[in-house]
């Protein structure tokens, strides 16, 4: 396993950490889980760039790399419905797009057509990203209600927005391969 892959599997160790340190009321595991998620989120832009850089990308990579990137959205996503800062339905919508988008993808790779992300696809997820950080920055301070409350729902919803709008962009741009499927 080189370099690059190594880097990615830490993303995925340290999903337990995370999961671990939000389930635990003590003001310290909230900052940990904070800090872990950052530490996590930052390893898909150094394994990325390692790939690229050091000629290292590899047909395990292109399959790990989202896929820790989607559980460790998915589990931030589901600890805060559990939490109740985001409500169900909405996770459903943004892990939804995330099957759908990957699912579309692998028919299109099994056809020989490689489909690069867009660039409404990766300011959606740059705005996921930040919306859990500044969400579990929050719950660290222990701060909620009145403006804390409503910088959550704006970055909450704007990111439904931007999942919705950027599937729709991605099928629309691709909709000749869908056809061909």
């Amino acid at each position: 396993m080189n370099l690059p892959n190594k880097v990615t599997m830490i993303r995925v160790i340290l999903i337990p950490f995370f999961i671990v340190f939000m389930m635990l009321s003590a003001t310290w595991a909230k900052w940990a889980a904070l800090g872990v998620f950052v530490a996590a989120s930052l390893t898909d832009f150094v394994d990325g760039q390692m790939a690229r850089r050091m000629n290292l990308v590899t047909d395990f990579g292109k399959f790990m790399d989202p896929l820790a990137d989607k559980m460790l959205v998915a589990a931030a996503m589901i600890l805060f419905v559990e939490i109740g800062k985001i409500p169900a339905w909405i996770v459903v919508v943004i892990m939804g797009r995330e099957f759908i988008i990957s699912g579309f993808r692998m028919i299109a790779a099994e056809k020989g057509i490689v489909i690069a992300a867009g660039w409404l696809g990766k300011i959606k997820t740059a705005e996921t990203m930040v919306m859990l950080v500044i969400l579990l920055v929050f719950y660290a301070l222990g701060v909620q209600g009145g403006v804390y409350f409503v910088i959550e729902q704006i970055l909450i919803y704007l990111a439904l927005l931007l999942t919705v709008v950027s599937m729709l962009d991605y099928l629309l741009k691709n909709k000749g391969v869908i056809e061909s499927c």
